[in-house]
C-alpha cells in the first residue's frame, strides 16, 4: 500500500499518476512524498523507474534487519532509520525499519507494517496554517524528530521498572524480579544497537555532502543529533542501574546464603560435640563406672545439654549467631 503527497503551487495533490512523477520531480518548486508500505513488484518497479533508484538501495530498502546506515549516491541520501514502540503483548521494545529515499525535493520511505509517526507527520503536514516547511528537508527533520522523541517515553518506562526494581532487591526479589531484569538489559541491548548507528547517521547529514540540506537546515538536524545522543547516554546509564540491581541482588543472596551455612555449621558442631558424649558412652569397655551408675544416664543427657548451652552461649558471645 502506498500514499503519493505532492505540494506544487501551493495546493496538494494525491491523485498524482505514476508515470507522471518524472514530470513533477523536474520542478524544484514541488515536493513529492511517496510511502510505500508493504511494497509490492510494481511499486518497487516505480522506486527503479519513477525515480531511478540504484538497484542496491532498492534492494536495502525491502530487506528485513538491515543496520542503521546512510548511504550518499549522485543525487540522493538513502537513509535506514528504526522507529521503536512498547510491545504490550510481550512486555517487549520492538522497532520497525524506516528505510527512506531523500532527494532535492522528494522524500521515499519504505516500511513494512505501519509506522505512527509517518502517519503523524503528513497529517501535520497538510494541516493548514502548519509551521510545518513544505521542503524536503523540513519533512525530514520533522519525520526523524517524530521517530526519535518516541524513544525518551521508551526510556522514561525503563526508568520507572529498574525504580520497582531497586526498591525489591532488599526486600522481596524473585525469580520474576530476575526475569524483568534480564528483559530489560535485553531491550536496551536491542535498542542501545539501533541508536548508536542512528548517531553515526545524524552526524553524516550534518556534513552536508549533498545539496539536499542547506545550511539553515543544519540547526533541525543538530537538534535531533543531540535528542539521539540523550537517548544513547540514558540506554548506557540505565544498563549500568542494571547491572548494578543485578550485582546487589547477588551480594544479598551471597549473604543469606552465607547465613544459612553459619546456622548449619553451628548447628553441626552442637551435635558433633553430642554425638562426640554419646560416642564415648557408646563404646564396649568393661570397666566404665558410669554405666553401672544409677545417674549415669540422666549425667549424659545433661552433660550434652550444658555441652549445647556453653557453645550457644559462646556464639552469641562472638555474634556468630
Amino acid at each position: 500500500m502506498s500514499t503519493l503527497l505532492v505540494y506544487q503551487d501551493g495546493k496538494f495533490r494525491t491523485d498524482l499518476p505514476s508515470v507522471t512523477i518524472c514530470d513533477v520531480l523536474a520542478d524544484p518548486e514541488a515536493t513529492v512524498w511517496l510511502d510505500i508500505g508493504e511494497p509490492t513488484e510494481q511499486e518497487i518497479a516505480v522506486l527503479w523507474q519513477g525515480f531511478g533508484f540504484h538497484p542496491l538501495a532498492i534492494e536495502d530498502a525491502i530487506r528485513a534487519h538491515e543496520r542503521p546506515k546512510v548511504d550518499t549516491y549522485s543525487h540522493y541520501y538513502f537513509i535506514v532509520f528504526y522507529a521503536a514502540h512498547h510491545n504490550a503483548a510481550t512486555d517487549q521494545i520492538e522497532t520497525q525499519a524506516l528505510n527512506m529515499f531523500i532527494g532535492a525535493n522528494y522524500l521515499v520511505t519504505v516500511h513494512k507494517g505501519a509506522i505512527r509517526q509517518i502517519a503523524e507527520t503528513q497529517a501535520r503536514w497538510q494541516t493548514p496554517g502548519s509551521p510545518l516547511s513544505h521542503r524536503v528537508a523540513g519533512l525530514v527533520h520533522a519525520l526523524l524528530d517524530a521517530v526519535v522523541d518516541d524513544y525518551f517515553p521508551l526510556m522514561d518506562q525503563v526508568a520507572d521498572r529498574i525504580d520497582d526494581l531497586e526498591d525489591t532487591v532488599f526486600t522481596k526479589f524473585e525469580e520474576s524480579s530476575i526475569q524483568t531484569l534480564f528483559g530489560l538489559k535485553k531491550d536496551l541491548l536491542h535498542l542501545r544497537r539501533v541508536v548508536a548507528p542512528e548517531r553515526d547517521v545524524l552526524n553524516r547529514l550534518l556534513r552536508r555532502e549533498l545539496p539536499v540540506f542547506k545550511a539553515e537546515d543544519m540547526a533541525y538536524l543538530q537538534d535531533v543529533y543531540d535528542h539521539i545522543v540523550r537517548v544513547t547516554d540514558s540506554i548506557d546509564t540505565y544498563r549500568d542501574l542494571l547491572s548494578s540491581a543485578l550485582d546487589s541482588y547477588l551480594s544479598v543472596q551471597s549473604n543469606n546464603l552465607n547465613q544459612i551455612v553459619k546456622v548449619l555449621t553451628i548447628a553441626s558442631i552442637i551435635l558433633m560435640s553430642n554425638a562426640l558424649v554419646s560416642g564415648i558412652y557408646g563404646m564396649n569397655f568393661r570397666f566404665m563406672p558410669e554405666l553401672e551408675w544409677k545417674l549415669g544416664y540422666p549425667f549424659a543427657l545433661g552433660l550434652m545439654v550444658i555441652i549445647s548451652t556453653a557453645l550457644i552461649l559462646y556464639f552469641r558471645r562472638r555474634k556468630w549467631l
